[in-house]
C-alpha cells in the first residue's frame, strides 16, 4: 500500500535546489524527494547519525581536533554495539 504526501508552501529556493539535485541523480523530483524520505527513514532506524548530529555530539564533548575525534567514534560505536547486543 502507498500514501501521497503533499508539501505546502515550500521556499522557491529549496524546490531550485532539489530539483538541481534530482537532475544530477537523473531522477524526478517526485523521485528525488522519495529517495530523500527513504534514506533518512533508513538513517532513523539504523540508529546511525547522519553529519550534522555527529558533528554536534563532538562540539558536546568538547573535541576540537580530529584526533581527539576517533575516541568520541570509537565510544558511539561500542555503545551501539552494546546497545544491539541486549
Amino acid at each position: 500500500m502507498t500514501v501521497t504526501l503533499s508539501i505546502k508552501n515550500a521556499p522557491v529556493a529549496v524546490v531550485a535546489q532539489l530539483k538541481k539535485r534530482a537532475s544530477r541523480h537523473r531522477r524526478s523530483l517526485q523521485g528525488e524527494l522519495l529517495a530523500l524520505i527513504e534514506a533518512a527513514a533508513r538513517e532513523e532506524e539504523s540508529g546511525l547519525l547522519g553529519p550534522a548530529e555527529l558533528l554536534a555530539a563532538a562540539r558536546d564533548a568538547g573535541i576540537t581536533s580530529r584526533g581527539s575525534s576517533t575516541s568520541l567514534i570509537r565510544r558511539m560505536r561500542e555503545e551501539r554495539n552494546v546497545a544491539r547486543r541486549r
